[in-house]
């Protein structure tokens, strides 16, 4: 059975200022979402499943459906809503910010049931992680409690624009995730890389792996998210901080400190790069320009057969 390619695209762009996963960057128009589906498809996922919301349902489907991937991909699409809580639980008064990605991850567990990988749609993440993850994702058929995340190197994942935040990780001897560890203002300073803490920067190592969410999972990862799903809410931080986010490293601290679980570390060279601020945009351009110069991606990514 081949891999699922679960992508995240339910963010309402507040930071960039529109729904950047529709915005065409490529030279033929083509956006972030569609280079990682096209990366995908090369790499062996049978099937995209988009997380978005009702919002901009119609005008989502418009762009990203299997008549522009040429048939070569089954598509659907499951929604991301605030209010969809467990039975017995409602949205705290006041609250407007969504659940966050993980919360995202659990809205398709009625429509993935094999192997499947998670990213963001804002994220460039390079062909060669495509196939990496695909390759573990096919090994991973039958199994439970053995994910795997890409470890992107940490100068590969660097803005020219400013500081970034990066959650840092940690590999024991057998190439398994042992903690992430969340940095801020992480730059280029003084021909080093280094992160700030009370306005002091403090050196990390270029090479050190990073999660830039681009997990690989079985589908009893849902079974576990429902119940830690649970569990966050519970706690009382989650109901009087109307900001708190059930992100993916939140289960994922969890598995690894109770050893339900293990994740595979799958260091890539890759270039990251993506979209958060309208700023970013040029930068992208230019980026994606180069690299059909280079021969890596066709001018249109949908005009050829692959």
């Amino acid at each position: 059975m081949k891999p699922t390619l679960l992508v995240l695209a339910a963010g309402m762009g507040s930071r960039y200022g529109s729904l950047k996963q529709m915005d065409g960057l490529g030279p033929s128009g083509e956006t972030i979402i569609d280079y990682s589906i096209y990366d995908a498809i090369r790499s062996g996922f049978g099937k995209i499943v988009f997380v978005i919301r009702h919002s901009f349902e119609e005008d989502f489907k418009k762009i990203y459906n299997a008549e522009r991937f040429g048939g070569r991909v089954a598509v659907e699409y499951v929604f991301q809503e605030l209010e969809y809580l467990p039975d017995g639980y409602k949205v705290p008064e006041g609250r407007e910010k969504p659940w966050g990605t993980n919360h995202a991850v659990m809205m398709a567990a009625d429509v993935i049931h094999e192997p499947f990988a998670v990213i963001n749609g804002d994220d460039f993440y390079g062909a060669e992680s495509f196939r990496a993850m695909a390759e573990f994702l096919r090994d991973a058929e039958g199994r439970k409690g053995q994910y795997s995340m890409i470890g992107y190197r940490l100068e590969n994942t660097l803005s020219e624009f400013g500081g970034v935040s990066r959650g840092v990780c940690s590999v024991d001897g057998k190439g398994n995730l042992k903690t992430i560890t969340e940095r801020f203002q992480i730059a280029r300073r003084g021909g080093k890389v280094s992160h700030v803490v009370d306005e002091r920067p403090y050196e990390l190592n270029p090479a050190s792996p990073v999660s830039m969410n681009f997990w690989g999972f079985t589908p009893d990862y849902f079974e576990w998210s429902a119940k830690l799903f649970k569990k966050f809410l519970d706690e009382p931080s989650t109901r009087t901080n109307l900001k708190a986010e059930f992100f993916i490293p939140y289960v994922v601290d969890y598995l690894i400190a109770s050893g339900k679980a293990v994740f595979r570390v799958i260091e890539c060279d890759a270039k990251w790069f993506g979209v958060t601020y309208k700023e970013d945009r040029p930068y992208v351009v230019e980026r994606l320009e180069k690299l059909v110069a280079e021969g890596r991606y066709p001018s249109n990514l949908w005009a050829l057969k692959h």
